[in-house]
């Protein structure tokens, strides 16, 4: 039984890398371990860099990335013409594909996010000429886009699961990705769960796409939960038959090659077909844990298996809000008025403080002009004082004793006179 399934780089530069590369490369996968870090395994015995041109990958398995490892490449084909397949999988690791990355280039072409980050500066296609095919496993991991498109020929196919990783793409792309998901050609959890798409939210300047599983996992997929006693939470399916009990086996590890390839599953079996919505678990700091659940909903021998979710136990950053911006007005030369922050925290080390500080005012042009002047900066709720017209931008930090996070608040002082 198995389950398996810093990145500004300048349009000059790329042009410039581009220009000056060799031939393309093929992965023929010599020694038979699928590894892409395996010199033998590509047609010029050597590792792909950004001397070689893009790489044609027309194999089934194809190079698989191990976490740990980071590589940087022009381009990269998936799928060559008919049915020559090919295969390109994340267990880990780092790969930047600077020019073009086709999945599903003129053939069937396939990409499997289990874990890592893919970056591509250039544009992501999932099925480019006509009669390609090309899928997106996004089971894990982070692929981030500046350009993303599906089906971008006449007659071409292209799909994306997406489980437990995350899509991002530079700018407002909600319209776009919204009509894929409408077309069916994006699917959550294989039509288990339902995709969450936003701009400027989970991730700023970035359109964001995640899925939820119908299980509705808590802690949510990917989240960051206190080290400790943890609860696992579902929501359970509703039954074949009405009243019926559903029954669960629930498994819980840190190691992801267990789950995955299910060799030993009693060793990792945290609930055993019982009629259950919840288990408390042991994590320990700076962990990821893995966990899925499989339901007994029509016959008791045989469980629909789960998706791999994941979190991890750890000290989440606090969540800091300076509050809205402020547009206000002197009186005799002079105003005092509140500002109000928002700070939440799990409290894993310790208890937060906070500071406010001016980053920018009126005097940092005119050293004549007053500065702003903070009552209580250790205060969460305080006031602040200005003395001059202009624009003032104030910061309010807050430190758990691990991290820092910060946010800003912008008032604008008019004179005394001022009239909207």
């Amino acid at each position: 039984m198995f389950r398996k399934l810093v990145y500004l780089v300048s349009f000059v530069l790329v042009l410039t890398l581009l220009g000056n590369v060799s031939a393309d490369i093929q992965f023929p996968d010599t020694t038979g371990d699928h590894l892409w870090s395996t010199p033998e395994n590509w047609a010029t015995g050597a590792l792909p860099t950004l001397n070689d041109g893009y790489l044609r990958l027309f194999t089934v398995p194809g190079p698989t990335i191990m976490a740990g490892e980071s590589y940087v490449v022009n381009g990269i084909h998936l799928g060559n013409t008919g049915e020559v397949a090919g295969e390109l999988t994340l267990q880990g690791g780092n790969l930047e594909v600077l020019g073009a990355l086709n999945c599903g280039f003129k053939g069937p072409g396939t990409i499997n996010m289990i874990d890592g980050t893919l970056l591509v500066p250039g544009t992501l296609t999932i099925a480019r000429d006509p009669g390609a095919v090309g899928h997106i496993n996004l089971n894990g991991g982070t692929i981030s886009a500046n350009n993303f498109l599906m089906r971008e020929k006449e007659d071409s196919v292209g799909t994306m699961d997406v489980r437990g990783g995350m899509l991002t793409i530079d700018g407002n792309e909600i319209s776009l990705v919204q009509e894929y998901i409408d077309n069916g050609w994006i699917t959550a959890y294989d039509g288990n769960g339902m995709p969450h798409l936003d701009y400027n939210v989970t991730n700023p300047g970035l359109t964001t796409l995640t899925a939820v599983h119908n299980l509705n996992p808590d802690p949510a997929n990917r989240a960051i939960v206190k080290p400790g006693e943890v609860e696992l939470c579902w929501t359970l399916p509703d039954p074949c038959v009405p009243g019926q009990p559903v029954s669960v086996d629930v498994y819980f590890t840190d190691d992801l090659d267990a789950l995955w390839n299910f060799t030993d599953p009693e060793a990792i079996k945290v609930v055993s077909n019982q009629n259950a919505a919840s288990v408390v678990v042991q994590t320990q700091t700076k962990t990821r844990y893995f966990w899925a659940i499989d339901t007994y909903i029509g016959s008791d021998n045989d469980p629909v298996f789960g998706p791999i979710f994941s979190f991890v136990a750890d000290n989440a950053p606090p969540f800091v809000n300076a509050g809205p911006d402020i547009s206000t007005f002197l009186q005799d030369g002079t105003r005092t008025g509140p500002v109000s922050g928002i700070v939440t925290d799990d409290g894993a080390i310790q208890p937060y403080t906070v500071t406010w500080s001016v980053v920018e005012q009126p005097s940092d042009a005119d050293s004549a002009l007053p500065a702003a002047v903070i009552a209580d900066p250790a205060a969460l709720q305080t006031t602040v004082t200005v003395s001059a017209e202009g624009t003032y931008v104030l910061q309010l930090e807050a430190n758990d004793g691990e991290y820092t996070s910060s946010d800003t608040i912008t008032i604008n002082v008019h004179p005394d006179d001022w009239t909207e």
